[in-house]
């Protein structure tokens, strides 16, 4: 496979590969952790919904509201997005593994008539312009071939006045780029852009930035305690996958370790579609 991801069906076939055990270790989701400190006591699945929280705490939803899942996984978050604010979820996904998934837990949640998934390409979405009050992007941005277009994408179908976050990983140092590299090449990632290279891609596609904050830190920073918490789980992970799925999957992700834990960063991007 090539160093980076060149369109939906190779993006797919990139997640139906990796999504299984991915989100057995982190309970039905596939983004990041957020961790306090070396003490902090939460579970990996408990690290990431805090994520999930953080992120989509930003989007000040309401009940009723519609919301577009773009990227949206196993299905995990949307469920949440329905039961905790009252909201209707699109999810979109070009995996097919992630698609089935997604709407076994959508069912299994009893969401069913607000949740919904389809197939579908966030660089040309089947959606018509202004369609959607919110628009969530959890780590789904990292991986687009031309990310000024699937702004543009997002920026279309929000209503005026609608609103985006997003979170994914940023570069903050590249005093060593040959980690930096390996970490890019095992994500498939075709750009890293800073905490300002981020906001001025949003900006540039006619958003209005609110919030953002750099957490790093507190995701990729704790890198070695997810390590450790994961390993707590491996032969629990092994007997039901088997030794040999998880021993690929391992390899598949060992050069994400390769970074110092200040090199990659992690933001949150919170921005409005002006009124008018």
């Amino acid at each position: 496979m090539d160093d980076v991801l060149t369109g939906p069906a190779d993006i797919g076939r990139h997640y139906d590969e990796r999504t299984p055990i991915g989100e057995e270790f982190r309970g039905g989701q596939l983004h990041m952790w957020y961790w306090y400190d070396r003490d902090d006591e939460a579970s990996l699945p408990q690290a990431v919904h805090r994520t999930t929280r953080k992120v989509t705490g930003t989007l000040g939803l309401r009940p009723g509201e519609h919301v577009l899942d773009a990227g949206c996984g196993p299905g995990e978050t949307a469920v949440y997005l329905a039961k905790e604010y009252g909201v209707g979820v699109t999810g979109v996904t070009v995996s097919g593994f992630e698609l089935d998934t997604a709407r076994l837990r959508a069912g299994a949640a009893s969401v069913g008539d607000r949740v919904g998934f389809r197939y579908g390409d966030y660089m040309d979405l089947p959606f018509a312009d202004a369609t959607f009050d919110a628009v969530l992007a959890l780590e789904s941005l990292q991986n687009a071939p031309d990310l000024p277009q699937v702004l543009g994408e997002l920026y279309r179908v929000l209503r005026p006045g609608g609103r985006i976050s997003f979170s994914d990983f940023s570069l903050e140092s590249d005093a060593e780029p040959e980690r930096v590299k390996q970490f890019m090449t095992t994500l498939k990632l075709p750009v890293l852009p800073t905490l300002p290279e981020w906001l001025a891609h949003t900006r540039d596609a006619g958003f209005e930035i609110e919030e953002y904050t750099q957490c790093g830190p507190r995701v990729f920073g704790m890198k070695s305690k997810y390590l450790a918490t994961a390993m707590g789980r491996r032969d629990e992970i092994a007997e039901k996958f088997g030794e040999s799925e998880l021993t690929e999957f391992s390899r598949l992700h060992r050069g994400f370790f390769a970074p110092r834990k200040d090199q990659i960063g992690y933001v949150i991007v919170s921005a409005r579609k002006p009124r008018s």
